[in-house]
């Protein structure tokens, strides 16, 4: 059969639909029963026929499920004979999509926009018939359809040279403009100018383009308005600034003043992405008025032009920062203000959402939400040495607002905060708290400065709870950085037996891994040699000798990731033995881990020190190889061995290229060995700092007993005197 033999290698219209997905349309019919010997004949398409033969059979004769896999199969035809599919496939191609149903239009419009842009060399006529089918579907009366095949158009444009855009799509574009043609038409046309002036000089575009440009500008249908004034930026940026100044200004100024709201939208969008390309005379002049008025006007009666104003309002304001008066600057940081609380009542220091329609507190709540998502770009446009008088009352309201969304916005952008506010950090310590102890789970995980450690504590619980694994992982991912800016004891005492229990009892695979990657980042920045022993202590009694094989594989998942923290010579010292002796496992899972790891494993000895190692190494192979007897073990030991041998580490690289990877290899890992090293330089410095204090202590606490002991009231003062210089000088770092 046909369909069994076509290679179903064709992608989804965009690339965003696997293959088969695509598909389903045409399996479907063929589920639902079983055929009969009829339609099995029917079906069945002569063997001898070649490729080309076979689809102009089925396109002439066959099923519609046939028809659909020719199609689809469209592509590999054209690689394979592009003469004789253009010839005599695709005129028959065109034929049956006269009267094709949707899937198949749709199908058809993923394969052409395929052949075009592919690396196959097309001839104009070649070329010519692909267009003539595109252009002709524009028209069709579906409009997913027609949307479809807009959109095969305006990708293959960029494929396209340019003497082929002008002759096959922009000729036939001045009749499609015109207001005799549809509302579609007239849209698809403004799409079509809009990626085309990309393609041509500022020259062509002024010339060719911008007549009908103007006329769509000024079509009597606000969609195609609005459609055209979208494509205003990349006119704009085909002409130049000069050009742009000079044409295409004007056009924004009057669109900006429409009757239809979502053209005066497209305006301000567009003039707000265009700011590069004006002077700032026209900024001042022109521009700052202009936008002045749209946010007046709809803050007071254009609610639905909100959002966008909102979402692009950071970017504007940065974009026209440099020719504000100190006056306008205010003007605009106010108007912010106001946004920022929109819908919201401020009683007893609590927000709470005005009595609106669902439909409008909606609307409000996406405002509030762009605000915070622009918070960060406002700090810097009021100065972040001013946040305290400007801007902190509005951050705390985001950070406490009744909606969930721009809670969890305002903890997406917590982080830059922070690094806005540097020393001033504590500023925002008690909106730290509140976004980490909020209860909805999608907020506390997205705060990225963890400081806290009983909110901390608090949200990996609640993430764990919950069913959203990929919450917990990014929660968990989230933590590895705690060894930066909390105690070593806390994260011994508070979150590494957590870390333990989430591996050895969590049933997400990537949550265990998450949490084994922050148990190496806990064991790497840990200053205390006992806390140290004690956790490797645990890996290995938990993980590598666990009684469940489940557990010893998540040790040799711990293992990869060590490899990449460590230096060789800390992996090899404390990981590398308890990974060799697993040769032994009696589950077979658990050894083909280990074959597929070994060739990591190796590459952490270093030669001659670790000669010893290489030969248990070695061991551990010979005893796959002699005694294994799972089949899928003994086929990987054996690839394995092939891949080990090529790692000959005594002798040096034979290319410039792997000497240079291999040098790049040594010196991370020296620069990994130099901090494991600084390491236990700090730790034995804080040990002496330690010891020192509590001699210190014993000293001062002994003459004090001693002079309590004395009859002479006047003696005390300067005991006590004694006591604090002694304390005093204990804190400070030994000579």
């Amino acid at each position: 059969m046909f369909i069994g033999k076509m290679t179903l290698s064709q992608s989804s219209l965009f690339g965003q639909i696997d293959d088969l997905q695509d598909l389903t349309f045409i399996e479907r019919p063929i589920r639902r029963s079983l055929k009969t010997a009829e339609e099995i004949d029917k079906l069945t398409v002569d063997e001898d026929l070649n490729d080309i033969e076979r689809a102009v059979y089925l396109l002439s004769s066959g099923q519609d499920v046939q028809r659909a896999s020719v199609i689809v199969n469209l592509p590999s035809l054209v690689r394979q004979n592009p003469a004789e599919t253009f010839r005599r496939v695709v005129p028959k191609v065109r034929e049956v999509l006269h009267v094709a149903g949707a899937d198949m239009q749709l199908a058809a419009a993923g394969s052409f926009l395929t052949v075009l842009q592919d690396d196959i060399v097309l001839i104009q006529t070649h070329t010519h018939s692909i267009l003539q089918i595109v252009l002709l579907n524009l028209d069709h009366r579906d409009g997913v359809v027609s949307s479809a095949w807009l959109e095969t158009l305006l990708s293959a444009i960029d494929a396209l040279p340019k003497e082929t855009i002008r002759q096959e799509i922009l000729s036939p574009l001045v009749s499609k403009a015109q207001l005799s043609q549809s509302v579609a038409a007239r849209l698809a046309s403004c799409r079509i100018l809009g990626k085309a002036a990309a393609k041509f000089e500022s020259s062509v575009v002024k010339k060719d383009l911008l007549p009908v440009v103007r006329s769509l500008c000024q079509d009597v249908e606000y969609e195609v308005r609005s459609c055209m004034c979208r494509q205003l930026e990349s006119i704009a940026r085909g002409i130049g600034m000069d050009h742009t100044k000079v044409v295409v200004l004007p056009e924004l100024v009057e669109l900006a003043q429409d009757e239809g709201s979502t053209v005066r939208l497209a305006a301000f969008d567009t003039i707000i992405n265009l700011l590069e390309m004006f002077d700032s005379d026209d900024r001042t002049r022109v521009i700052f008025p202009l936008v002045k008025t749209f946010c007046e006007k709809c803050f007071k009666a254009d609610e639905a032009v909100l959002a966008s104003l909102s979402y692009q309002y950071g970017k504007m304001c940065h974009g026209l920062s440099a020719s504000f008066t100190d006056e306008q600057h205010l003007w605009f940081l106010e108007f912010y203000k106001k946004l920022c609380c929109l819908g919201l009542q401020h009683e007893n220091g609590h927000c709470e959402s005005q009595p609106y329609p669902l439909e409008l507190e909606n609307k409000y709540a996406l405002v509030r939400t762009n605000c915070a998502y622009n918070f960060p770009a406002m700090m810097l446009f009021a100065d972040p040495n001013h946040f305290l008088s400007e801007l902190y009352r509005t951050f705390s309201s985001l950070c406490h607002d009744p909606e969930i969304s721009v809670r969890r916005t305002a903890a997406e952008g917590f982080h830059e905060v922070v690094k806005l506010l540097g020393p001033n950090v504590h500023y925002v310590h008690k909106e730290l708290i509140i976004l980490l102890q909020d209860d909805s789970l999608e907020v506390g995980p997205q705060v990225n400065v963890p400081e806290l450690v009983p909110a901390l504590v608090a949200a990996e619980q609640k993430a764990a709870s919950s069913l959203r694994w990929r919450v917990h992982e990014k929660l968990l991912q989230r933590y590895s950085c705690l060894p930066r800016v909390i105690t070593g004891d806390q994260i011994y005492f508070r979150f590494l037996q957590r870390m333990f229990g989430i591996i050895t009892t969590n049933s997400v695979l990537p949550v265990q891994r998450e949490a084994a990657r922050t148990l190496c980042m806990f064991l790497r920045y840990n200053r205390k040699q006992e806390q140290r022993q004690e956790i490797i202590s645990k890996i290995t009694q938990e993980l590598a000798q666990g009684r469940s094989y489940w557990n010893r594989l998540r040790f040799l998942d711990l293992c990869e990731i060590a490899i990449d923290l460590f230096s060789k010579s800390y992996f090899c010292k404390y990981f590398l033995i308890q990974a060799l002796e697993l040769v032994s496992d009696p589950v077979a899972n658990v050894r083909y881990k280990l074959c597929h790891m070994l060739p990591r494993l190796r590459s952490t000895i270093r030669l001659p020190a670790d000669k010893h190692l290489l030969q248990q190494l070695e061991f551990c192979v010979r005893k796959l190889l002699c005694r294994e007897k799972d089949k899928d073990v003994v086929a990987t030991v054996r690839k394995t061995v092939l891949e080990l041998d090529k790692m000959d580490i005594t002798e040096p690289p034979f290319s410039l290229m792997q000497y240079h990877k291999r040098h790049e290899r040594d010196l991370l890992d020296q620069k990994k060995e130099k901090e494991e090293n600084l390491l236990l330089e700090m730790e034995l410095l804080e040990r002496q700092q330690s010891e020192a204090k509590l001699a210190g202590e014993k000293h001062a606490d002994k003459k004090r007993k001693s002079a309590l002991c004395r009859p002479t009231f006047q003696a005390l003062p300067s005991t006590v005197t004694q006591l604090y210089g002694t304390a005093l000088h204990s804190l400070l770092p030994p000579p």
